[in-house]
């Protein structure tokens, strides 16, 4: 999606919003002893309360509200009887639909008891989200997200996933500009577009570069085993700082 006026701004903020306060409360009733089904549907109560629809159920029949992943689940867990265990990673992605606006984001967490690498992958990962966003500039290669994001990763002394990237996003979940890699590519010659709606959202790992899809052919492990993290926001592309959609403010 392309932003041409303030309406469509305007809406997209609306349903940013609604993701935020979203994760929010998911996030306030992490613990320990919680199952990631009772922690969609406490996903599904902010959302329907705000009359939004959930983005992955509308637009491809996920079987939950949201994705919540867990350890090395990079993405797209699903919600069920899985019940949180002390030190677990856990990553909640909220994406949402509303009077034809879609926003997408994602955030991770260490359960307590949490081990110090757990939570040094989650703040690389943090810092790697903000970095990324950082450089989206209209006019500006889209591969500098990619390198911002290799040298936060690489700082830390952490991987990128390579086959999981960010996106466009707006009127659909996924839309053009499909796959911005969250690794430098040379080859990238895509900039960006004053207007366009997307995602940042880089993925680190422990160890690995690369993912499966399990056998529910939804949820994306890495495919060693190792430990991911993600976060993510929506944003509307400008000249100068990219618009933060996903906030609560």
């Amino acid at each position: 999606m392309v932003v041409t006026v303030e309406e469509e701004l305007e809406g997209l903020r609306r349903i940013g919003r609604i993701c935020a306060l979203t994760l929010n409360e998911m996030a306030a009733h992490l613990r320990a002893g919680i199952t990631t089904g009772e922690l969609d549907r406490i996903g599904e109560r902010v959302l329907r309360s705000h009359g939004a629809q959930s983005a992955p159920i509308l637009a491809y029949k996920f079987p939950g509200w949201t994705c919540i992943s867990v350890n090395d689940e990079a993405a797209h867990g699903i919600p069920g009887p899985r019940v949180i265990q002390p030190g677990d990673l856990v990553n909640i992605d909220v994406s949402a639909e509303l009077d034809g606006y879609w926003a997408d984001m994602g955030a991770t967490f260490v359960v307590p008891p949490a081990e110090p690498k757990r939570l040094r992958l989650v703040e690389a990962a943090r810092r790697a989200q903000q970095a990324a966003a950082a450089v989206v500039r209209a006019g500006r290669p889209m591969n500098l997200v990619g390198k911002a994001v290799e040298a936060e990763a690489k700082r830390a002394g952490f991987k990128v996933i390579r086959d999981l990237g960010s996106h466009g996003v707006g009127r659909h979940i996924h839309e053009e500009p499909h796959f911005i890699p969250g690794f430098f590519d040379p080859k990238e010659q895509r900039r960006f577009e004053e207007g366009t709606v997307v995602t940042i959202e880089p993925f680190l790992t422990t160890r690995a570069i690369h993912t499966r899809t399990a056998a529910d052919g939804w949820t994306i492990r890495t495919i060693d085993g190792s430990l991911s993290a993600q976060f993510e926001h929506t944003y509307v592309v400008t000249k100068g700082t990219p618009i933060p959609i996903t906030v609560l403010d």
